[in-house]
């Protein structure tokens, strides 16, 4: 996924009221909307290395937007917006070995009245979740606070097996240079038992890492999950 034009570099102020990030560019300071509900644990330390887009539509409130913070020397995305899209181009263009010889991808499938999965590739159901957390050399991890919202996706995704589709979750694993991912258990026990109780009754686990740059975000290859 290429970024309409170069992203713009500055240090992050602070993040605040979920939705504003204050950004420092050259001598002037500019508050860009943070598209990241999470908590972004771990990436908000003031004078981070930060680099925001530029809106074209001149009716749009904040002019730029949070895309990707340094946090201790690794590149990170942070804009949760883009991970769908980043997926569908990688889905495209082939770059998920395990969705290779798809023929029809259509996303945003209605499952149920109350849920919808980010893709339907085939017969198979694909959820994606974005990674941006990291707090120990080469590993990621997810997530990175208490997520029933993603617990109930995996209840659901158990359900579908019922119903004849092969679900998939990924773990988009927006962080330069990573090499294995696993579940966050001490943040969130709750989502590691629903994990191991969906891994058991078959629904399959991926983790892919990004290149990042100021200039596009792409899927670069497959890392592994430890289960510990």
């Amino acid at each position: 996924m290429k970024f309409t034009s170069t992203l713009i570099k500055g240090k992050l102020i602070k993040r605040y009221k979920r939705f504003f990030a204050d950004i420092k560019v050259n001598n002037s300071t500019v508050t860009a909307h943070c598209p990241n509900t999470g908590s972004m644990l771990g990436l908000l330390d003031k004078n981070n290395e930060a680099w925001i887009s530029k809106a074209d539509e001149p009716n749009r409130k904040l002019k730029y937007t949070l895309e990707m913070i340094s946090s201790n020397k690794l590149l990170i995305g942070v804009n949760t917006h883009r991970a769908n899209r980043i997926v569908e181009h990688a889905l495209r263009n082939r770059l998920i070995q395990e969705f290779k010889s798809i023929k029809n991808i259509k996303p945003e499938f209605k499952f149920s009245k109350d849920t919808r999965f980010d893709f339907l590739c085939d017969n198979k159901i694909l959820e994606v979740k974005n990674v941006t957390f990291t707090r120990e050399k080469s590993l990621a991890e997810f997530p990175d606070a208490v997520t029933s919202r993603g617990s109930k996706h995996l209840v659901k995704l158990i359900d579908s097996i019922r119903k004849n589709y092969v679900p998939y979750v990924l773990f988009l694993t927006q962080i330069q240079g990573i090499n294995n991912f696993r579940i966050a258990k001490d943040i969130d026990d709750n989502y590691f038992q629903n994990y191991l109780k969906a891994k058991k009754t078959g629904v399959k686990f991926l983790a892919y890492r990004c290149h990042l740059s100021s200039k596009e975000i792409k899927i670069e290859k497959k890392i592994k999950i430890i289960d510990e």
